[in-house]
């Protein structure tokens, strides 16, 4: 393969407007590859650390200068004259010059978005997309898509503790119609909204519909009247991501749940009655990112959705072989940028494959467009993927990829999940 030649970076901005690492890495071929690390709003403690400048002047302190100079000024002279083709040499000399344990000194942004242009420069010199440089070959299924249409949080007088209520489309006949139904659900949604609140239903942070109650089985009963009036029942599931370590109290060990704060057991007995009434594929960090002792409770009540693990895990090898053996969850979401490198992700994701634990690739809130995400859930052949409300541009540029690659890719379909399916 061909050797590096230079590596360079600047600071640019994501979809919520905060500013970003972009790198470049050019092969001495004449090939580039460019990479950049989304963030996210709902963020675990133990992800790859974000570096930024805390200058309060430019964008609130959000600036990564810092992390820019540390590409321009380490990374990247570290790399310069070694073999592309070599992704897990690349990334363990970069994790190697941080040595930490959260890549804080260099910047897990700045590592993640090096990692990235490696990969596809890499993939460039092979002359595929970068899905088949990681497949080794064409693909011959894309995941079903989940869809976050209603958004959790801080609405006014609403607080609702559940981050993300998500429909999955799993029973369409393709993956062409079950965008199609994610987008008609988002906006069939609205209407039910619109009665239900007798007024306009705001935009939620990620783009789907605020929350309209503190109650999550109110939310879900609304969803499920959209899917009866439109026909969709048979079609489509629910998903949830409570996020709950946004909303627990460690001193008191307490959860908020519908305007009152309750402990591990009465979260988990909830959760359960709403999996028995509803169709939930899976249920993600319904507890604390080091509720340790409670997780493998969750996973033995809730026998209709599968608990997944995701400020729990953070795509770190370490924390998912804890969470195997002690049989927390039945798999995690798989953010790259949370672990900082393309090869600690791929490795997570290989040694849940190999003990029969799901990888559910997903963006972050701070997406950017052509998220090298996509190339995983597509290349690794993942049975779901977590996608955003189908409103702003970085999402649909997600789904616009699974469909294309669908297309491009002979004999490819939509993954069939009916066996992950419980309820």
């Amino acid at each position: 393969m061909a050797k590096i030649t230079e590596v360079t970076a600047r600071q640019l901005i994501d979809c919520k407007c905060r500013p970003l690492v972009e790198v470049d890495v050019l092969t001495d071929d004449g090939h580039l590859g460019r990479g950049s690390a989304p963030t996210g709003s709902s963020v675990g403690r133990f992800e790859a650390a974000v570096l930024r400048d805390g200058d309060p002047a430019e964008y609130g302190g959000l600036g990564v200068h810092k992390a820019v100079e540390n590409v321009k000024r380490i990374l990247g002279p570290a790399l310069i004259g070694m073999d592309i083709g070599d992704q897990r040499a690349l990334d363990e000399r970069m994790i190697g010059l941080d040595g930490t344990p959260d890549k804080s000194r260099l910047g897990g942004n700045a590592i993640y978005s090096a990692s990235i242009a490696c990969l596809r420069a890499a993939a460039a010199c092979a002359g595929v997309p970068v899905y088949r440089h990681l497949k080794g070959g064409p693909v011959r299924s894309v995941p079903v898509p989940a869809f976050n249409i209603v958004n959790g949080g801080r609405y006014g007088d609403v607080i609702l503790a559940f981050n993300e209520f998500l429909v999955v489309p799993h029973r369409a006949a393709g993956i062409c119609e079950a965008v199609e139904i994610g987008v008609k659900c988002l906006a069939a949604l609205g209407d039910v909204l619109r009665r239900y609140l007798k007024a306009e239903p705001m935009v939620g942070r990620s783009y789907g519909w605020a929350a309209p109650s503190e109650d999550p089985e109110v939310v879900l009963g609304l969803m499920r009247d959209m899917l009866a009036e439109n026909g969709w029942l048979d079609q489509v599931a629910f998903a949830l991501d409570c996020a709950s370590s946004e909303m627990y109290d460690a001193a008191s060990r307490t959860y908020l749940l519908k305007g009152k704060r309750v402990d591990a057991t009465e979260l988990i007995g909830f959760a359960k009655r709403l999996s028995e009434k509803y169709p939930l594929v899976f249920i993600e960090d319904l507890l604390d990112e080091e509720d340790w002792d409670n997780y493998p409770v969750a996973s033995r009540e809730i026998t209709r959705s599968l608990m997944i693990g995701d400020d729990l895990t953070v795509s770190n090898l370490a924390r998912i072989r804890r969470a195997y053996e002690s049989g927390a969850v039945r798999g995690f979401i798989l953010k790259p940028n949370q672990v900082g490198t393309v090869t600690e992700a791929l490795d997570a994701h290989a040694y849940a494959r190999e003990r029969g634990m799901l990888s559910i690739p997903s963006g972050r809130a701070g997406g950017v467009v052509d998220d090298v995400v996509m190339d995983f859930s597509v290349g690794l052949e993942v049975p779901l993927q977590k996608n955003g409300a189908p409103r702003s541009g970085e999402r649909i540029d997600k789904l616009n990829f699974l469909m294309r690659a669908a297309d491009l890719n002979d004999g490819c379909r939509m993954c069939d999940i009916s066996g992950l399916a419980r309820f």
